[in-house]
Formats: structure tokens, C-alpha cells, sequence
């Protein structure tokens, strides 16, 4: 029997994408595990940022009505089984090892019959997939992991709901250079006759998801968004809906719009027979949470940890430093980006807020180095950034050297966030 050890030792040895986008390899694996996917129901939720928000909040939501829910999310922040949950919790490492063995044995009589080497994510698909069937989940909640339309979870069949967030440009060298392309891949999860609730959009995209919905002879929905934002502070933020009124936890101005696309799924699921009570929606919000996505987790000085990866990721990050703490407030900026990013514009939405400023490297190969980093952030700022390739050494350094007033924001990465996080709780 494999170890949970011996399962992430697998897991992890796996190149994380293939010769060539598709779905024929996870179409095959999941053909050889006896298809657990078409026995279970998903809401599937794509788009460029506020995905696995969504997913928390509608996953809180019908947990709280009592749904045993089924959530795949990536990336992790801190442990792989986080990717993994019914509700809240997370998949053993028992059964992650029993399973990954099952998907192994899978993938070995798959290569000696002839058939490509699946991907990471694609055996990790195939092992939440057959998690979910075993654990009788319904509805179980799937957050895309790569654009859309070839991504390893769309080898589902219709859904009970399509759900599409925020487009924008990130992934570019896969899913196109213009919104339209890139909106095209999102649009993929649409099915034939499906449902399809789509968060507002510049027209540019919108168009391509209306005919979509055309062709496929798809619903499409769209998000009412709040009418208006009644408080938000560092303890929350309320806000209204037509005459209902709701409470979250997850802080950034862009939260609000995560938490109505929840409100308007959760109508819809209601309209479909996953009875939703209004009660189950509003505890549901004020119960989620969603770590390193403008989360605080010390005070004096306060601290945030926001993954924003990308450059709407960033411009979003700005807005809320400016809500929360005003256009004065002069910030302890860390941050870590991957060289696969727009990181010039990242780095342009984000210095002005910056009085120090730590660069360092997140723990992948995809990373732009803390050097190199700090080079850009003087050429492009002037601006001077202390270089330290750990980020937990350059956490400590900005811990010392912070008042109890100031504001230490990190960011740039969900790769490095979590060890930012884990020394919160055992120092």
C-alpha cells in the first residue's frame, strides 16, 4: 500500500503539462477508472481571478444547507490536500495515498496500451473525481484550472451550472493574446443546452460568451451585482442586494462581486432543485473563507497576504490598500512574481503604495529571481528593494523593522504565501 509520502513523491514527479494541450489523455485515464465523474453533479466555475472566492463562498453555501459538497480548487497554499474537500475538510492523507495508488495503476496500464502520460493536474483531477463518487458528494464544485475549454475538468459532462468570473489577460502563451481569445478557452465550459452564469464583462468578452450561449443553446444568467456596499473594514464588509442585506469575511474590494456571483448561482441551483434556503446563503457568506486572498493575519503591524499573480490581480490589490488605508498610506511591500508575467504593469500598480520594499523568489522554477526583481523595481521606480531569496528571512526583516501603525503587504504569488503563513503559526 503507497504512503501519503510515496503518493505527493508521485504526484509531484509528474511534468505538470503535457507535449500537447487536450483532452484525450484525461478522457482515456478516467475511461480506465470507470468514469466516477458521470455519476456525480458539478457547478464548474472558470475565468481569470476570483475563481476559488467563488468556489469558497457557493461551497460555504451549500455546505450550510446541507449539501455534502464535493471542492476541487488549485493551487494549494500551505498542504496539497487543501486542492481536495468535503466542505471544510480536507482529503486524508490515507485515503490520498489508497487513491493516488488506484490512479497510478490506472495511468501504468494506460501507457502500456498505447496511450499518452497524463499531466499533474489531470491524476489529480482523476483522484478528486474518485473521491467525490466514493464519498457520495452532491453537488460537488470544480474550479478550472487552466482556461477552459481544454483544461482536465472539463472532461465532465453538463453541469448543473457554468460559471464564469472576471476575464482578463494572464496564461497568455496557452489561452491567446486578446480578451476574445482568451475568453473563447473560458467559454469552453459551456455545454450543449447548459446553464451559464457569466459575471459582468467588457464587451469584448461579453460577445463571445453570448454566442456561445447562442450556439450551444445555452442559458445564459448574468450576476447582479451589489446595489451597494453598506461597511467594510478590516473585521468585514455588508453589503446589499436588492432588499436583502449580507455580511462577508473575506476582505478587497473585489470580494463583494465574488460573494453576489455566489448569490446569483445559488438562485439558480434553487430554480434547478438544489434547495438553497435564503438563511443557508446569508450564513454561508459571513462563514467563508479563502486564505491569501487579501487576508490579514496579524495586527500591529498589520499584515496581508494577497496572491494577486497577475496585472487585474494587482490592480484589484491597489484598490483595496486604497479603501482600507487611503492613497497616503505608505506600505512594507514583499513581493515575489513569476518571469512568466506581466510584471513590469504588476510592478507599476503596486510601487507608489511602497515605503520599503523586500524582493524575493517563490519556490518554483516558473520564478523571476529576487536579484532580478529588485533590478526591475529600481529601473522601473527608482527605488531601492532589499533582495532576500527566502521570504520568510525577508518576513522577519520586515516584522523588525515595522511599527505598530505600519502595513506589511505581501504579494505577487500564491507559490509563496503559504510559508508566510505556516511561520505565523509556529513562531
Amino acid at each position: 500500500m503507497m504512503t501519503e509520502l510515496e503518493a505527493m513523491e508521485y504526484i509531484e514527479g509528474i511534468a505538470r503539462f503535457g507535449s500537447h494541450l487536450g483532452l484525450d489523455n484525461i478522457r482515456t485515464l478516467m475511461h480506465y477508472l470507470g468514469n466516477p465523474q458521470k455519476n456525480l453533479r458539478f457547478v464548474h466555475v472558470a475565468g481569470t481571478n476570483g475563481k476559488g472566492s467563488t468556489v469558497s463562498f457557493l461551497s460555504h453555501i451549500l455546505t450550510e444547507a446541507g449539501y455534502r459538497t464535493g471542492v476541487y480548487t488549485s493551487p494549494f497554499i500551505e498542504r496539497f490536500t487543501e486542492r481536495i474537500r468535503i466542505g471544510e475538510d480536507e482529503i486524508s492523507g490515507e485515503d490520498l495515498a489508497r487513491l493516488t495508488e488506484k490512479v497510478k495503476n490506472a495511468v501504468e496500464t494506460m501507457q502500456k496500451d498505447g496511450h499518452g502520460m497524463p499531466t499533474e493536474f489531470e491524476v489529480v483531477c482523476a483522484i478528486a473525481f474518485l473521491y467525490f463518487e466514493e464519498k457520495k458528494c452532491d453537488p460537488c464544485v470544480l474550479e478550472v484550472g487552466l482556461g477552459g475549454r481544454l483544461d482536465a475538468t472539463n472532461v465532465i459532462d453538463r453541469p448543473l451550472l457554468s460559471v464564469i468570473t472576471t476575464i482578463s489577460y494572464d496564461h497568455m502563451e496557452y489561452l491567446g493574446s486578446t480578451l476574445t481569445e482568451i475568453a473563447g478557452e473560458k467559454a469552453g465550459i459551456i455545454k450543449e443546452g447548459g446553464e451559464v452564469l457569466l459575471y459582468p464583462q467588457c464587451e469584448e468578452s461579453e460577445k463571445v460568451f453570448e454566442e456561445v450561449c447562442r450556439e450551444k443553446n445555452a442559458s445564459l444568467h448574468h450576476v447582479r451585482m451589489p446595489d451597494r456596499t453598506l461597511k467594510a473594514d478590516l473585521d468585514g464588509v455588508s453589503f446589499r442586494i436588492g432588499e436583502r442585506t449580507y455580511r462577508i469575511r473575506l476582505l478587497g474590494s473585489y470580494q463583494t462581486g465574488n460573494a453576489a456571483t455566489a448569490v446569483s448561482a445559488a438562485e439558480i441551483l434553487n430554480r434547478k432543485g438544489i434547495r438553497i434556503p435564503e438563511e443557508a446563503v446569508v450564513k454561508g457568506l459571513e462563514k467563508t473563507t479563502w486564505p491569501g486572498r487579501f487576508e490579514v493575519i496579524r495586527r500591529e503591524p498589520t499584515v496581508i497576504l494577497d496572491g494577486s499573480h497577475n496585472v487585474e490581480g494587482m490592480q484589484k490589490l491597489a484598490e483595496s490598500l486604497r479603501l482600507y488605508f487611503g492613497d497616503k498610506k505608505k506600505i512594507i511591500l514583499i513581493i515575489g512574481i513569476l518571469k512568466d508575467k506581466e510584471y513590469g504593469k504588476m510592478l507599476d500598480m503596486i510601487l507608489p503604495f511602497a515605503k520599503e520594499i523586500y524582493a524575493v523568489t517563490p519556490p518554483t522554477v516558473r520564478a523571476l529571481s529576487a536579484g532580478e526583481l529588485a533590478d526591475e523595481i529600481l529601473r522601473r521606480s527608482g527605488k531601492n528593494a532589499e533582495a532576500a531569496a527566502d521570504p520568510v528571512v525577508a518576513y522577519r526583516k520586515a516584522l523588525n523593522k515595522a511599527e505598530k501603525k505600519d502595513v506589511i503587504a505581501v504579494c505577487g504569488s500564491l507559490y509563496y504565501i503559504g510559508q508566510i503563513r505556516s511561520y505565523e503559526k509556529i513562531k
